[in-house]
């Protein structure tokens, strides 16, 4: 039998060649290994759901970013975008919605103008919709900014699309920008209080907290006019609110309505509700001073019966339309 062949590189008897081949074999092994890295053992045990919401946030938070198109105005909105999502908003007002308006001729011609709405549902297509609707009836106006609550914004991806579309944070120094540069402004006094309503309280009209609209109003001299939203509770019916799987998630709750989550991201689809929406007359602020916003009490009572018009067209917008899908 012949006698074996040294396995030790190098060693006394060794083939030269054979330590060649076993050396660029090395060199090649540790070119793979750097390029394509083995990934390690993942641990036996249930997946770290927490952990992919996490990362899925984080990718979403930068969902179609590369695509800006440089047409961006201050508040971010743009206007290459908007063009593109023209199309579809109409489609969702007229066809799928069947959206009813009255009283179009209330509205300026154009702004400064401040419309205040009820606020309908967890995403904003109420302001989505309204938006649309002033810019089709007043061209001759900028495209109308609508208010989005600061939980809003920290969904994913959530803040910066709404910015292209004309989202803007709801605080008073973007309500003076706005209305000083003489745009249509549209707010939703209710907050989160509105958007976070269960289904058995749907259209109840929420507090107005502070009366920070009708202090605007007064001080920069703008028509301040209510307009009540029939039909985007019913687009996405918020059954019953999950707070502890919220939280963990980063959320203020976890919604639970009839298509989510049972039917995964489809449940995120609105539903085809009937939408009414009515365009009340103008809060009479004329014939008071700019100086009337000091006095609380006024402004008290002048947010009360702004809430009391808006409850009214409401109302109204729940008696003319004959069902929720019809």
């Amino acid at each position: 039998m012949a006698e074996d062949t040294p396995l030790n590189p190098g060693a006394p008897g060794s083939d030269p060649e054979l330590d060649e081949l076993r050396d660029a074999l090395d060199a090649l092994r540790s070119q793979i290994r750097s390029r394509f890295p083995v990934p390690r053992e993942r641990r036996a045990g249930p997946p770290d759901w927490e952990g992919l919401f996490r990362e899925l946030r984080r990718r979403l938070s930068t969902l179609g970013m590369i695509e800006r198109s440089g047409e961006v105005d201050e508040f971010g909105m743009d206007e290459v975008v908007l063009r593109r999502a023209r199309p579809l908003l109409e489609f969702l007002a007229e066809r799928y919605w069947r959206l009813e308006v009255d009283g179009l001729e209330r509205l300026p011609e154009k702004g400064p103008c401040l419309v205040v709405a009820n606020r309908s549902g967890l995403l904003p297509y109420d302001g989505l919709v309204l938006a649309q609707v002033i810019e089709r009836a007043r061209p001759l106006a900028e495209r109308p900014r609508f208010f989005v609550a600061d939980w809003l914004i920290t969904l994913p991806f959530v803040q910066p699309y709404l910015a292209r579309l004309g989202g803007v944070r709801a605080c008073r120094e973007n309500a003076e920008r706005l209305l000083g540069a003489g745009r249509f402004v549209i707010a939703f006094p209710e907050g989160a209080k509105g958007a976070t309503k269960v289904f058995r309280e749907r259209y109840r009209i929420q507090r107005f907290g502070r009366g920070g609209v009708v202090r605007i109003a007064l001080e920069r001299r703008v028509p301040l006019i209510p307009v009540g939203i029939v039909g985007a509770e019913e687009a996405h019916p918020v059954l019953f609110k999950w707070n502890a799987p919220g939280r963990r998630l980063g959320l203020p709750f976890l919604p639970v309505t009839p298509t989510f989550p049972l039917l995964g991201p489809l449940g995120l689809l609105p539903l085809p509700a009937k939408w009414v929406m009515r365009i009340g007359e103008a809060l009479p602020l004329d014939h008071l001073e700019p100086d009337a916003a000091d006095d609380e009490l006024l402004i008290s009572r002048l947010t009360a019966d702004l809430r009391e018009r808006i409850q009214g067209l409401v109302d109204e917008g729940l008696s003319q339309r004959e069902s929720i899908w019809g």
